[in-house]
């Protein structure tokens, strides 16, 4: 038997369980699960896809995982459909995951995600801001105000007294929302909507997540910032997508959660090898040969790795377990005779009519 969580018992999940509680511990796991990741036990392959035009604009990719010492294999799919909210009234990324048996292929479970992957990707923010970004940074900029920068904001509250937010969006009716929007957060600071300009030269950490098309990019070309400031670049997730100029990558110490993946979809595509840092799984586990970087100008290059889909996955079934939420179904065959693929939907042998 396979085991459901579907939209509606997520939202129970979090109903019960409290956002805060939830990003606090999606945090303490993803972190811990970092500093203990293993090449040798978990094998994250690139993610691979297609986009197309027709009959909208869209991207369908999945991400796999292979956790040999458990024998658990992860697959998410996810869907970017970028004009979803107006055409649809649908979030802009929609995705679903699936876990199986390794050694059998039996599915033992799926879990709508969208919000989980909305979660884990500002939880995974929060971690490389924590590892990357000075400690008292208090002013924080958002370029880009969509569905992911209220994960971002939330996560990143988790470890930082935040102050001031700067915001911009290219749409007035999301920039405008923002605030409105992140009132459930019950976050103690001053919005102040900004210039992409006054962003980039007050914040001391900018997150961007934009739909920027691909060849559009980057978001802005003159810049100047903070001596400390960290950026969370966020929306590159496809090649030719960028959203930071190169001048910018070229001066900081860039550090991207899935190097091969990144160097073909996200900001490090705009680098050569010996211009990246190092990922984020080395950074967290030597924390004291990177501390020395906060002084200066970083990038978390974030591309989405399958191993936050894992962690915050594990979360939500222990959740849904604990509160009795989940629903058992049964999608695996169960023929008495393997080696025959029609046993049991017949009671008798099968009638023929020439």
């Amino acid at each position: 038997m396979a085991v459901l969580i579907s939209k509606s018992q997520v939202d129970k999940i979090v109903q019960s369980i409290g956002l805060d509680r939830i990003m606090d511990e999606l945090l303490q796991k993803l972190e811990a699960g970092i500093k203990g990741f293993s090449e040798n036990e978990i094998f994250c392959p690139e993610r691979a896809g297609f986009n197309y035009t027709n009959p909208t604009i869209g991207l369908i990719e999945w991400m796999p995982l292979h956790d040999v010492k458990n024998q658990r294999v992860v697959i998410k799919t996810v869907g970017y459909h970028p004009e979803n909210p107006t055409r649809k009234g649908l979030p802009t990324i929609l995705s679903n995951t699936t876990l199986y048996d390794a050694t059998t292929g039996e599915l033992l479970c799926v879990l709508e995600s969208t919000l989980a992957t909305a979660m884990r990707t500002g939880a995974a923010t929060a971690v490389a801001s924590k590892a990357l970004a000075a400690s008292n940074s208090t002013t924080f900029g958002f370029i880009g105000c969509g569905a992911q920068a209220i994960t971002q904001l939330h996560a990143l509250s988790r470890i930082f007294q935040i102050k001031k937010v700067l915001y911009y969006d290219l749409n007035p009716s999301v920039q405008s929302s923002f605030e409105n929007r992140c009132a459930a957060l019950n976050i103690k600071t001053e919005y102040c909507q900004s210039s992409i300009e006054e962003i980039t030269s007050n914040s001391d950490l900018v997150c961007t997540a934009t739909t920027v098309d691909v060849g559009a990019g980057p978001l802005f070309k003159e810049f100047h910032t903070k001596p400390h400031v960290h950026f969370n670049a966020v929306g590159s997730d496809f090649p030719g997508k960028i959203e930071l100029p190169i001048e910018l990558l070229k001066t900081s110490f860039v550090c991207p959660d899935h190097l091969e993946q990144a160097q073909k979809e996200g900001e490090c595509q705009q680098l050569k090898a010996n211009e990246i840092g190092a990922t984020l799984a080395e950074v967290v586990q030597n924390p004291s040969k990177y501390d020395a970087y906060k002084s200066g100008r970083t990038v978390f290059d974030s591309t989405g790795w399958s191993f936050e889909d894992w962690v915050v996955m594990e979360l939500f079934m222990d959740y849904a377990a604990q509160l009795g939420l989940s629903e058992n179904f049964n999608m695996n065959d169960n023929s008495v005779d393997v080696k025959n693929p029609y046993d049991g939907i017949f009671s008798t042998a099968p009638s023929h009519s020439y």
